[in-house]
């Protein structure tokens, strides 16, 4: 990869990310999965052009993501192209159709609301990270019950076994990742 390849900024700026325990979960702090350390524009930038890259927007015709990590990219691909966005919030609004999800990651449990998606709309998912999958497949699930179509899914980081274990499950889902990453003795490595 040359310098200035997308793929590499982000891979080169995971090298470096910090990790954490949470009990027995080691949890690295990355800008587009954490907001800090402070993000490098080109980091965000880079990531916001592989996955406007990779999407066929004739097919898409709402860009969705969950509060708060997801929000920088929703921002940049809603922006970069001219897609509506809608933000899965962490609380109620009360507003008609509304749709209350029970998440749990590899470390808490939430609620989250589903608003403002239609049936027949054609969803793209963009998010920062998968692990476990616990907070993306009832997210999955509660579009799906709306009646809107996953067209496609993207999420930035990929940790654990979750992509592989939703794929397998619901092969129909079409999730990627841009980066696959690994802790080993306490740092970040980039699975090929």
């Amino acid at each position: 990869m040359e310098p200035g390849d997308p793929l590499a900024i982000l891979q080169d700026s995971l090298r470096g990310a910090p990790i954490i325990w949470k009990g027995e979960y080691p949890y690295f702090i990355h800008p587009i999965s954490d907001g800090i350390p402070r993000m490098d524009p080109d980091v965000l930038r880079a990531t916001r052009d592989l996955i406007v890259s990779m999407v066929d927007w004739s097919e898409i015709d709402l860009i969705v993501s969950v509060e708060a990590m997801g929000l920088p990219l929703l921002a940049s691909v809603g922006e970069a192209s001219g897609k509506p966005t809608v933000v899965i919030r962490k609380r109620s609004y009360g507003m008609e159709g509304e749709v209350k999800v029970d998440v749990s990651t590899g470390y808490s449990k939430s609620t989250i609301y589903v608003n403002d998606i239609k049936p027949g709309e054609r969803i793209l998912i963009v998010d920062d990270v998968i692990s476990t999958g616990g907070t993306l497949e009832p997210i999955l699930e509660a579009i799906e019950g709306i009646g809107a179509k996953l067209q496609d899914i993207i999420i930035a980081i990929e940790k654990g076994d979750g992509r592989e274990r939703l794929s397998r499950e619901k092969p129909e889902w079409p999730i990627r990742t841009l980066a696959r990453i690994e802790i080993v003795d306490g740092k970040v490595e980039i699975i090929e």
